[in-house]
């Protein structure tokens, strides 16, 4: 595995996407534990869209437009869903300070805000296989993956911790909690907007 794998996956880890603003919104609203839970579903999600892209299945979506097109605006109709809430200050999505939701609720809802990507399996194959030489088979693909989601935990959980850091100065302000709710939503609406944008 070399420093430019590494490298290279902790710039696309870093860039800001649905993960990541599901992380933040979370640990400023519920704290560092709760932002824990919620880089930990969102890497689960990663790890199933690994093997869907080692199962075959990304190519399925590539080729299916009704399956690919589902799953796209089911992903579409969930941001949105998310973005009002958040707006609206309801559900575990408030950047106000909130009650501790089950752990079980931020692991699934991680899981469910990028499960509904159809892009990622395929990401994987066209991303993992330029690190990879052609006699290798799927056992380094997997390794590589598996190192993929260890970055993308190791890196959600240190936008939470920063997150947690900057929380007591944010939830103090009742104008800076009220701008951060609105940046989330539009955060989501546009991450949203940009998948139902997306084409096979």
């Amino acid at each position: 595995m070399s420093i430019e794998f590494l490298l290279t996956v902790f710039i696309v880890c870093l860039a800001p996407g649905i993960g990541v603003v599901y992380t933040l919104s979370t640990t400023l609203g519920q704290g560092f534990r709760a932002g824990f839970w919620a880089a930990f579903g969102c890497t689960i999600a990663t790890l199933v869209h690994l093997g869907i892209a080692m199962a075959g299945l990304a190519a399925v979506l590539h080729t299916s437009a009704v399956l690919f097109q589902s799953l796209k605006y089911a992903g579409v109709a969930y941001l949105l869903w998310m973005a009002w809430g958040t707006l609206k200050g309801t559900g575990g999505l408030q950047v106000e300070a909130a009650a501790a939701q089950p752990v079980a609720r931020l692991i699934g809802r991680g899981i469910m805000l990028n499960l509904l990507n159809p892009k990622l399996p395929m990401f994987f194959l066209a991303f993992l296989p330029q690190f990879m030489a052609p006699t290798d088979g799927m056992a380094v693909m997997g390794g590589l993956g598996l190192a993929f989601a260890a970055m993308t935990f190791a890196v959600f959980l240190g936008y939470a911790a920063l997150a947690a850091s900057g929380r007591e100065a944010v939830l103090s302000r009742p104008a800076v909690t009220a701008w951060m709710r609105r940046a989330f939503a539009a955060s989501f609406a546009a991450l949203g907007a940009r998948l139902a944008l997306e084409r096979t």
